[in-house]
């Protein structure tokens, strides 16, 4: 019997390789949740285009087939028909008045044991929490749970029982090439809760039933995904984990949604300590900067230092010249290694520039740039390799031993790439980051941007709204004030709220050159103010008493507290929806949460200290000296425990 789904199986494979080579990482939480067999309906949000569907169908548990939902007018042409059903898809007709009729495709599959894959969100779109949650699934699931109940006749014996599984996707970050990639599954979601409410025959039970379902299966997603109240809130707690974690690798993936949402918790509190916004404001200046320059904390904070310089013993900063030979130094090891990567570097070299010139062409639509990336560079490659495959083909005289050796030598070509690209492709950013931090302290003083100019390069570029999400629906994320723990906080204006016009139009790009040394004084002073707020936090007056913020299912997991709230009537037709639980926990426990996941918190002041290349030698001023140096012209360098690190 030939395969159904051929053509599913396919392209599910040509994913799965697109994705190994755009990922360093695809790391999948909960696996065990998913029913090997049996009937389900897969939630899964929806916030990176086709990235999202193909990680799903390439990485679901057991290689279940995932039938996704298509217009029913497609199937009308029997070609059309074929190449979608053979792909998994399952017709809907939204046209359709009659729920039954409409849901009609998805009973078959769920009567035959498949899975059903949603995404409840309705659309791919980039905000800084989930902001809908549609009704689609839970209607889907439990018309089904009371088909099955009411004509078992008409589904396959064992197939009645249909659980949803939500799906979690979420990126470390998702438009940088060699990120990295979680997908989480939460336990199965049982229809015996609903199902009675859904049968009964009480005026608005069924949807209420199904509001219910549907907040249960976004309280799942919220849980496992990173949510902020506004765009400043999750860029300053980036900042504070980029800063906390200086290589990204060393946060725990199993781990990674945790410390963000702890860290966006932590910022989201209000009046958290007395300079709460200043701190906020460096963060997020820092932040702003990097993204003007396409640099990474990461980067900078891997710079060359000399090695032999005694940690306990303050040395003047090193010289321009002294700087320079480690780069010349570092430049030539690279280049040392380099051959063993040239050859796959100058192949793949086509596909890498059409992948960024397919970025480049959705600028403004965060969502679309992975997917462009992939998608280009997939083209590329698809026809760089058979090219390579017939090549050595023909020199091997085209005989069937030669096509087996040809075939053998491009797949190992292409896991070789894949195994030397992460470490030769971090190398590359260091030391250009390396050189453009040279050439930045280097310029004369006269080059660097006056402040008035530098302003629209310190506040972060937002996002613009997205023409599908309705913002009408959207339910305001509660923040206990601690006094009144019923009542919303104050809201406080954001930078990006209060500066509009630097982020909302498109600013022009600076010459790296004439913003490196502001980007090194703000993060020092990103630095200085994020181990200030640690140091209140663990020390303060009152900080065995000070609470943070906390999302109710953190609380609830690290020893805090949760606000249970009652429900409010928020729909045209008075169906109850419940408001989100608020909490809070220990400050200092948050502190501690976050020293035993990695967190180099006592680090950050010694470390700031040594930041060599926020001023170059004979070069000091007193506005850049400020909080820097020791009260003199003269400033020290006084390494860390980790020498060799900025």
């Amino acid at each position: 019997m030939p395969d159904a789904y051929l053509l599913h199986r396919f392209l599910r494979q040509i994913a799965a390789w697109a994705l190994i080579s755009f990922f360093t990482e695809i790391r999948i939480i909960g696996g065990e949740n998913v029913p090997r067999h049996g009937p389900i309906v897969v939630t899964a949000t929806h916030h990176n285009m086709m990235i999202d569907p193909a990680i799903l169908s390439a990485m679901f548990p057991y290689q279940r087939i995932l039938h996704f939902w298509a217009k029913a007018s497609l199937f009308a042409n029997p070609t059309m028909d074929f190449i979608l059903t053979s792909a998994g898809n399952i017709p809907v007709d939204r046209k359709a008045k009659d729920r039954k009729q409409l849901l009609q495709g998805t009973f078959k599959a769920l009567s035959r044991g498949y899975s059903v894959a949603l995404f409840p969100e309705g659309t791919s779109y980039t905000e800084p929490r989930i902001v809908q949650v549609k009704d689609g699934a839970a209607w889907a699931a439990l018309e089904y749970a009371k088909l099955a109940r009411e004509n078992p006749e008409l589904i396959q014996k064992g197939t009645g029982d249909v659980k949803v599984i939500t799906a979690a996707i979420v990126y470390t970050n998702k438009t940088k090439y060699r990120s990295n990639a979680i997908m989480e599954f939460g336990p199965p979601i049982s229809m015996d809760a609903f199902l009675d409410q859904f049968m009964s025959s009480e005026e608005g039970a069924p949807r209420a039933a199904v509001k219910r379902l549907t907040a249960t299966i976004e309280q799942r997603l919220i849980e496992a995904t990173v949510n902020a109240p506004d765009w400043d809130t999750l860029y300053a707690a980036r900042m504070a984990r980029d800063l906390l974690w200086e290589d990204e690798k060393h946060v725990n993936l199993d781990e990674f949604v945790a410390v963000s949402q702890t860290l966006v918790d932590l910022f989201s509190t209000p009046d958290l300590v007395p300079n709460s916004t200043a701190i906020r404001r460096h963060l997020l200046t820092y932040y702003s900067l990097l993204q003007s320059t396409n640099l990474t904390n990461s980067v900078l904070s891997s710079l060359p230092l000399p090695d032999t310089l005694d940690p306990h013993r303050p040395i003047p900063l090193p010289s321009r010249l002294f700087t320079l030979s480690l780069l010349v130094r570092d430049t030539l090891a690279l280049l040392v290694r380099l051959p063993f990567f040239l050859i796959p570097l100058l192949l793949h070299a086509p596909a890498y520039l059409f992948a960024r010139f397919g970025a480049s062409l959705a600028e403004d639509e965060e969502e679309t740039q992975a997917q462009n990336k992939v998608v280009f560079g997939l083209l590329l490659v698809l026809i760089t390799y058979p090219a390579m495959f017939f090549f050595l083909w023909a020199f091997l005289w085209y005989t069937p031993v030669g096509a087996l050796a040809a075939l053998s030598i491009v797949v190992l070509f292409a896991k070789y790439h894949n195994k030397l690209v992460n470490d030769n492709y971090e190398r590359m950013k260091r030391l250009a980051a390396a050189w453009r931090v040279l050439v930045g302290v280097w310029a004369p003083k006269k080059w660097d941007l006056s402040l008035n100019a530098l302003a629209q390069y310190t506040v972060p570029r937002v996002p613009p709204p997205s023409d599908w999400v309705d913002r009408t629906k959207i339910k305001p994320r509660r923040i206990p004030s601690f006094t009144t723990l019923t009542a919303e906080a104050p809201a406080t204006p954001s930078i990006s709220q209060t500066q509009t016009a630097p982020s909302s139009r498109k600013r022009r790009r600076a010459p790296t050159r004439r913003l490196m040394r502001h980007v090194l004084r703000a993060r020092v002073e990103a630095a200085k103010a994020l181990a200030s707020l640690f140091e209140q936090l663990e020390k303060g007056p009152g900080a065995e008493s000070t609470r943070v913020f906390a999302s109710a299912h953190l609380a609830r997991a690290y020893g805090g507290q949760v606000e249970e709230v009652l429900p409010q009537i928020d729909t045209p037709e008075g169906v109850e929806a419940m408001l989100e639980p608020v909490g809070w926990r220990s400050a200092r426990e948050v502190v501690a949460f976050l020293r035993q996941r990695g967190a180099k918190i006592a680090a950050l002041e010694d470390r700031i200290e040594g930041d060599w290349a926020a001023l170059s030698e004979g070069d000091v001023d007193s506005d850049a000296a400020s909080g820097i140096g020791d009260g003199d012209d003269h400033i020290v360098w006084v390494p860390s425990s980790s020498p060799g690190k900025l």
